[in-house]
């Protein structure tokens, strides 16, 4: 279940089961992975219940102390740069810094956007009715970037720039997207130009081994970029709000590393996992279809189904009892979402997709203190493009096997075909 490999073939449900049945909290071995040395191994976490008192309990189980991603950073600067970033932070700390930001996730503010937000996933799919097919992921890339940029003061022409910071930082461990560099210098304003200036010549060190992609030495681009955007920032959005919370360095470049990744890859793992979900599930897809008043609990089921993200890590800070094993202080503790959201114990017969599903206990956004900050954004954007897609595309149905990510983090696909009729 480390191995990412693994996770290009589907997730393992039918081994989470089992664990969860019998090995509730395990030992998990970190083999080398490609150009990646073996780690030192952690205790793997399965059940809703023990992932829940992992991600609510920080005074036992920190972001800080190792940060949050399952392999360690590769030298100490390079996780005292990552502890920076709120993600990996502990209370109170980590609320000084979600404070800065909070105002523009509020409910009330993510309201305003969605007007916006509905206009622009019906014109992705009208722009593409008439084709009668499209590569899904593709299609709905552009809704999460899009308004990611207008959240931050991205420049329009820019917007392809964080869809490749994304991949290079979350899709590391797929050889399709670990040098992502789709961005045409000749479409991009001035300051995308700049910052491409500043792209390392190699994401390899000097022995051949790979940089790690989440060290300030791989992201230099996206820093310039960063910094000269703080320039002169979009009054309200979320940069001048960075600027004026008196953030640190680091904190500043780690904050815009959050947004441009959190908020971009995983909604579009999010939305294709959604749409997949239903079509595999035709007479899923048919009720929604009929039925728009079911699209929220559909969200809801979509998000517990396919979880974007299937894992993060926590380090312990003392000795303690988890699960019926004993962790020691140091060791790290990885929760499996995947797991938690398909736990008999919560979920009646787990494995079946329903819209109707309620309640609806999943962890996909996370629990606790971390719970994610752009959660009702999330589902403004899932309901949009799903609901925009049932409606305006007749007789959708897939036109080709999908194609999974390799990432033992995020939970996504690298295409999914389509199909569907014009005659309309």
């Amino acid at each position: 279940m480390f191995d990412p490999a693994t996770y290009a073939h589907g997730v393992p449900h039918a081994l989470f089961r089992e664990l969860r049945d019998h090995a509730p909290v395990c030992r998990v071995p970190e083999t080398a992975v490609g150009p990646w040395p073996a780690g030192p191994g952690y205790w793997a976490v399965f059940r809703h219940a023990d992932v829940k008192h992992v991600l609510r309990d920080a005074g036992t189980f920190s972001s800080h102390l190792g940060a949050t991603q399952i392999r360690d950073p590769d030298t100490a600067g390079d996780l005292a740069f990552v502890r920076a970033m709120m993600l990996n932070q502990d209370p109170p700390a980590h609320l000084r810094l979600r404070r800065i930001v909070a105002a523009a996730f509020t409910p009330r503010a993510t309201r305003e956007l969605e007007t916006a937000i509905e206009a622009r996933a019906r014109a992705l799919v009208e722009d593409v009715a008439g084709r009668g097919e499209a590569d899904y992921v593709e299609l709905a890339a552009d809704l999460p970037t899009w308004t990611l940029a207008r959240i931050l003061g991205v420049p329009e022409e820019d917007r392809r720039l964080l869809q490749d910071w994304a991949d290079r930082i979350i899709g590391y461990q797929d050889a399709d997207h670990a040098g992502a560099a789709t961005a045409d210098p000749a479409t991009l304003s001035p300051l995308g130009r700049a910052a491409l200036a500043h792209r390392p010549a190699s994401l390899l060190k000097p022995d051949g081994t790979p940089l790690n992609p989440r060290s300030p030495e791989a992201l230099t681009d996206m820093f310039a970029y960063a910094h000269a955007l703080a320039d002169a920032p979009r009054p309200g959005s979320v940069m001048a709000r960075m600027r004026e919370g008196g953030l640190t360095g680091a904190e500043f470049e780690t904050m815009f590393f959050l947004f441009a990744v959190a908020g971009n890859e995983t909604l579009r793992n999010g939305i294709p996992g959604g749409l997949h979900s239903l079509l595999y599930h035709p007479e899923q897809y048919e009720a929604l279809r009929r039925r728009p008043e079911l699209t929220g609990s559909a969200v809801e089921e979509v998000l517990r189904y396919w979880p974007p993200v299937l894992d993060f890590r926590r380090t312990a800070t003392r000795d303690t009892e988890l699960g019926g094993q004993r962790v020691r202080r140091g060791e790290k503790v990885v929760v499996y979402h995947a797991s938690a959201n398909r736990d008999e114990r919560v979920f009646p017969d787990p494995d079946r997709f329903d819209i109707t599903r309620t309640p609806n206990d999943h962890v996909s956004f996370g629990f606790g203190p971390h719970f994610c900050l752009g959660a009702h954004l999330a589902r403004a954007q899932i309901r949009a493009m799903l609901r925009a897609t049932l409606d305006r595309l007749p007789g959708l149905e897939r036109a080709g096997e999908p194609v999974r990510l390799t990432s033992n983090f995020q939970n996504g696909l690298k295409h999914l075909p389509v199909r569907w009729r014009t005659d309309r």
